[in-house]
């Protein structure tokens, strides 16, 4: 019954009745969430939310990924009818998985951008759900993970995927910048080095410090089973953050970015390694840099909800043996 159900189901991000289960709305229609997920900020009741960091004002290219948040929950519509493939489970079914829509901010007083983004993702982990971010560019990665090493206590292994090292030497507290925020997150001591490793990197940095590196060439040489193997050891039984730099994709599968690098990972390639990374200790995620007004098929966007949907899927993996 679930194509008849089209035809009574509509806004189900406000008409819902719990957290639980698919939706069969048509996909072209009705209020969009993430997923179809339930739009709330009451998070009681909630394993994980879903959020969108509408900020790109750090950015040293191209503009646009304010948008990205509303652009990866539309595509996600085409997702929400259907399990997650290949997964042998539902998370949508087996879990409270909501929507907490985007954060509120004043644009134009940046000093506080980053303060109020973590304050934000900390609110929604003291409410005891987990948090999957939706970008926004990537410097939000950086509060967010000094929230969730706050609410773990503990620094934190990271997994990248991105096309740039993002490490370059930055000591200014005041500056926040796209391609800087994993230097002051390892000077900050938010990251376990021991255990943290980027992956699909094809741009000179002068100091990776202490990462572990597959880079682009080399995930092309082993294959994308074999670079899940060298995370998976890599990130061992570390408790783990996962960040997904949309132009880890190559230009041909994500052109909707605002620094596009040739020779990036495929979107088969990302999807093998996402679903083979399935036990890591994931405590949180995020996919920035999808710009919109570069995308003009949604083909980025389309990429941005699926990684989305993956993370999703492995957070819930792990939490499902917790």
């Amino acid at each position: 019954m679930a194509l008849e159900d089209a035809k009574s189901q509509v806004d189900t991000a406000i008409t819902r009745d719990g957290f639980k289960g698919t939706s069969n709305e048509n996909t072209f229609a009705g209020v969009t969430s993430f997923l179809r997920r339930s739009l709330t900020k009451d998070l009681t009741g909630v394993d994980l939310a879903v959020t969108g960091i509408p900020y790109d004002q750090s950015v040293t290219n191209r503009p646009g990924t304010r948008l990205g948040p509303r652009a990866i929950r539309e595509a996600s519509a085409l997702q929400a009818p259907d399990a997650p493939y290949g997964w042998g489970f539902d998370p949508m079914s087996d879990f409270a998985i909501a929507d907490f829509g985007d954060m509120a901010f004043d644009y134009a007083v940046q000093a506080g951008i980053p303060a109020a983004i973590e304050a934000h993702v900390g609110g929604i982990l003291d409410q005891g759900a987990g948090c999957i971010a939706l970008g926004g560019d990537h410097s939000i990665s950086l509060p967010i993970l000094r929230a969730h090493v706050a609410r773990h206590g503990q620094p934190l292994a990271l997994v990248q995927f991105d096309a740039h090292g993002d490490t370059w030497a930055d000591d200014y507290a005041e500056r926040i910048d796209h391609g800087t925020m994993f230097y002051k997150a390892v000077q900050e001591g938010l990251i376990d080095m021991a255990r943290s490793i980027q992956v699909g990197i094809r741009t000179h940095n002068p100091d990776p410090l202490e990462f572990e590196i597959i880079d682009a060439r080399e995930a092309h040489a082993i294959g994308p089973e074999a670079v899940a193997q060298r995370i998976r050891a890599r990130v061992g039984e570390a408790k783990c953050y996962l960040s997904f730099d949309i132009d880890a994709l190559d230009p041909a599968f994500a052109p909707g970015t605002g620094t596009p690098v040739w020779g990036g990972l495929s979107s088969w390639q990302a999807a093998v390694i996402l679903r083979d990374l399935a036990g890591i200790d994931l405590v949180g995620g995020d996919v920035v840099e999808v710009s919109p007004p570069f995308d003009a098929t949604g083909a980025t966007a389309v990429a941005g909800a699926h990684v989305a949907v993956e993370l999703i899927c492995l957070w819930c993996w792990t939490a499902a043996t917790r």
